[in-house]
Order: C-alpha cells, then sequence, then structure tokens
C-alpha cells in the first residue's frame, strides 16, 4: 500500500471527527446507538480515501474512543466494532472508488456487510459466554434501534460525497 502525507493527514481527521463527534454525543447524551455518529466519519473516510484509509480508520476509531473516553465499552463493543467499521471503512472505498459502484448501492452493502460482521462476532461471543443472541435480537439492534441513524447515513454521506466531489479545488480531492 502507498501511504501519501497527505492522505495520512486526511485520514487522521477523519479520525478525530470519529473521536469528537461521539464524545459530543455523550456530553449531550444524545444515545450513540441510535444516532451511530462513530460510523459517519468512517464511510466518508472510505468513499473520499479508499479502501485501505477507511479500513485503517474504521478499526482505530472504536479502540480510541474507548481508551479516551471509555465508551464504547472496550470488550465487547468496541473490539467487534472495530471490526464492523473497519468491514464500513473498506467496502464503502472498495465498491465506490475500485468496482465503481453507484454511492447508494456502495453504501448500502457496506452498511448490510458491516452489520453482518457485528452479528457474526456477537453471535460468536455471547454464545461463547452461554448467552443467546438471536436473529430477533440482531435485527432489533442492528436495524430497529439504530433506525434513524441509518436513515441520517443514506441522507447525509451521499450528499457530503456528491458536494466535496462537485468542487475540484476541495482539499480532500486534491493529491
Amino acid at each position: 500500500m502507498n501511504f501519501s502525507t497527505n492522505k495520512l493527514v486526511k485520514a487522521a481527521l477523519f479520525l478525530a471527527l470519529g473521536i469528537v463527534i461521539p464524545l459530543f454525543f455523550h456530553l449531550t447524551n444524545i444515545p450513540g446507538k441510535i444516532f451511530l455518529p462513530m460510523h459517519i466519519p468512517v464511510l466518508l473516510c472510505g468513499f473520499i480515501l479508499g479502501k485501505e484509509y477507511g479500513f485503517i480508520v474504521g478499526f482505530i476509531t472504536p479502540l480510541l474512543n474507548s481508551f479516551i473516553s471509555g465508551m464504547p465499552p472496550l470488550f465487547p463493543v468496541a473490539i467487534i466494532m472495530a471490526f464492523e467499521l473497519s468491514v464500513y471503512g473498506f467496502f464503502s472505498g472498495y465498491l465506490y472508488k475500485n468496482k465503481k459502484f453507484n454511492i447508494f448501492i456502495s453504501l448500502i452493502i457496506s452498511m448490510i456487510l458491516g452489520r453482518l460482521v457485528s452479528g457474526i462476532l456477537y453471535y460468536c461471543l455471547l454464545s461463547a459466554q452461554g448467552n443467546k443472541y438471536t436473529l430477533s435480537i440482531f435485527v432489533a439492534s442492528s436495524f430497529i434501534k439504530p433506525f434513524m441513524g441509518i436513515i441520517i447515513q443514506l441522507i447525509l454521506i451521499p450528499i457530503i460525497v456528491k458536494a466535496l466531489g462537485n468542487h475540484k479545488e476541495s482539499i480532500f480531492l486534491n493529491e
């Protein structure tokens, strides 16, 4: 992988946003599990910088949040989120930049794959501890409870990516 200083700085910005935005939510008691504030910078990173940066920022963001603020709790939530968000970041970049999929298709597939990884890991960890993780729990925690966050992502991310794409002088698009 070829890392450029320019892209590393931009990735650091997305990582910082992935820390500051959820911190604002925690400080104002806005429920992160409903609005998913950590997901947006990771998905944007993948769309704008590509799969490698999206993967790395996605993996680091929940772990760093856990160490800085204690939210999400490291085990099992932050660890599972590290895998979930790395899948978001990777596939948003891969599908959009490499495979040239439509932004909405790339976003929806990335979100579904990330949630599937999360569901599989929760199932494995909870089953190993003797707890149940049923399909109804998966659907409720992955699609029903965070419904507002999913809608926000489906609206906000394409708008931001398209707005940046329409401004060729944007710092995010210049190498």
